[in-house]
């Protein structure tokens, strides 16, 4: 199925960024990504460029994302995608499967500011020798 273009419209594309509003929906975009059998890179670099778009639409791409996604846009058009898809492939052959979910608590970019880094790190451990 490489080099087939499919033809694209307006409104589908509009309809997909709205939908990847959901985080549930943006996680079940990418993972369906990271599940084919023939890994399309180009296919894994638009899933994610579209998700980043719906948040920035939203208003909800931290500055830190932003600089996450270039990093990994960069890499992914240089490798395509080949670390990712071996690690895939590896975690598969262990019997085990990548699967992206959404976490627990989101932050948008305003929040993220406000609170500082030691209140985002877990309390470290102590152990006292005795």
């Amino acid at each position: 199925m490489k080099n087939v273009k499919a033809p694209t419209s307006d409104s589908y594309r509009e309809d997909l960024i709205e939908s990847l509003h959901e985080p549930e929906e943006a996680a079940g975009f990418i993972g369906a990504i990271l599940e084919e059998k023939d890994p399309e890179p180009a296919l894994l670099r638009n899933a994610i460029r579209k998700v980043v778009e719906a948040r920035i639409r939203m208003n909800t791409l931290s500055e830190s994302a932003k600089q996450h996604h270039e990093k990994l846009d960069k890499m992914l058009a240089e490798s395509e995608g080949s670390e990712i898809y071996s690690l895939v492939e590896l975690l598969e052959a262990l019997g085990f499967k990548l699967e992206i979910t959404v976490a627990d608590t989101e932050l948008s970019p305003d929040s993220e500011a406000e609170i500082g880094e030691s209140e985002l790190s877990p309390e470290p451990v102590v152990i006292n020798p005795s």
